[in-house]
C-alpha cells in the first residue's frame, strides 16, 4: 500500500515538473507574489520619505528600498523564467538566481547591524566597528561570488558550481547566526527594562518575531542550497522543478519579507527622529 501511494505521488510530482502549464503557472505565481511584496516595500519607503524627508537616508529607508529592489528583480526573473532558465552560459542563470539572494542577505543583515549598534549604545560601548564589518563582509561576499561567476562563465565547471552553492550556504548560516546572536541580545536587553517601560512589550514582540523569522528563513536557505548542491533531484536552478522552487522561495524570501514588512510597518514619529539615524 505504501509503495503504491509512493508511486502515485512520484508520478504526480513528475507530471507537474514536466508540465509547461504547471511551470508557467507556478513561476508566474512567484512573479506576482514578488511583485506584490516589492510594491508594498516601495509604498512603505515612499510613506517614510514623505513623513520624515529631513532625516536623509536612514537605515529604515534603505531597508525598505532594498526590499523593493530584491523583490522587483525576483519578479522580473520569474516573469521571464522561460528565457532565464535556458540562458547560456550557465553562469548567466546563476547570476539571475543568486544575485537577488545576495541582495536579500545585504538587506536583512542591515537589521543585524542596527541591532548590534543598539546593543552597544545601550551599554555605552563604541559602535563604529559595526559599519566597517558590515561593509567589509558584504564587499568580500560580492567579490568572491563575482569571481565564481566569472570562472563559470569561462569554464562551466561542476566543482566550481558546487563551491558556489556551498558559499551561498555559508553566507546564509552566517546571517542566521547574526540574527540569533544580536537579535537574542537585544531581546534579552529589552526584557531587563522596567516592566512599565513605554512600548517595551511591543518592541519585545517585534524583535523576537523578526529574529525568529529571519533566523528560520536563512537556516532553511542554507539547508536547501546544500541539498541542491549534492542532489540533482533537488536542484533549484532548473525549469523543471517548479514545485520545489515554489516551496523554496515562499519559505526563504516571500513569506519572511511579507511578515517582516508587516511587523516593521510603523512609521517613524514626525517630532522625534533620533532613533532613525541617517547612514553616512
Amino acid at each position: 500500500m505504501a509503495a503504491e501511494i509512493g508511486a502515485v505521488v512520484g508520478d504526480w510530482w513528475q507530471d507537474i515538473n514536466e508540465s509547461t502549464q504547471w511551470q508557467d503557472g507556478i513561476f508566474y505565481t512567484l512573479c506576482a507574489a514578488y511583485a506584490l511584496v516589492s510594491s508594498v516595500a516601495l509604498i512603505q519607503f515612499i510613506r517614510i520619505e514623505l513623513r520624515v524627508p529631513e532625516n536623509g537616508l536612514t537605515t529604515q529607508k534603505v531597508f525598505h528600498f532594498m526590499n523593493f529592489i530584491v523583490n522587483a528583480v525576483r519578479a522580473v526573473a520569474f516573469g521571464f523564467h522561460k528565457q532565464v532558465f535556458i540562458m547560456h552560459p550557465k553562469a548567466l542563470v546563476l547570476i539571475f538566481l543568486d544575485l537577488p539572494g545576495l541582495l536579500f542577505f545585504s538587506t536583512y543583515t542591515l537589521l543585524v547591524l542596527f541591532w548590534a549598534e543598539t546593543n552597544h549604545q545601550a551599554t555605552s560601548l563604541p559602535t563604529d566597528k559595526f559599519r566597517v564589518v558590515y561593509i567589509s563582509v558584504n564587499a568580500a561576499m560580492y567579490f568572491i561570488q563575482v569571481c565564481i561567476w566569472v570562472y563559470l562563465w569561462i569554464d562551466d565547471n561542476s566543482v566550481v558550481e558546487l563551491i558556489g552553492k556551498i558559499f551561498i550556504a555559508v553566507v546564509s548560516i552566517l546571517a542566521a547566526l547574526g540574527f540569533m546572536v544580536y537579535g537574542g541580545r537585544l531581546f534579552f536587553l529589552l526584557r531587563r527594562f522596567p516592566i512599565d517601560s513605554t512600548g517595551r512589550t511591543k518592541k519585545l514582540h517585534e524583535v523576537g518575531s523578526v529574529t525568529a523569522i529571519c533566523f528560520t528563513c536563512f537556516l532553511i536557505r542554507c539547508f536547501m542550497v546544500l541539498l541542491s548542491a549534492f542532489d540533482t533531484d533537488a536542484s533549484l536552478d532548473v525549469l523543471n522543478h517548479p514545485v520545489l522552487n515554489l516551496i523554496y522561495y515562499m519559505l526563504v524570501e516571500i513569506l519572511p519579507s511579507a511578515l517582516v514588512l508587516y511587523i516593521l510597518r510603523k512609521l517613524p514619529p514626525k517630532s522625534d527622529s533620533a532613533q532613525y539615524r541617517p547612514i553616512p
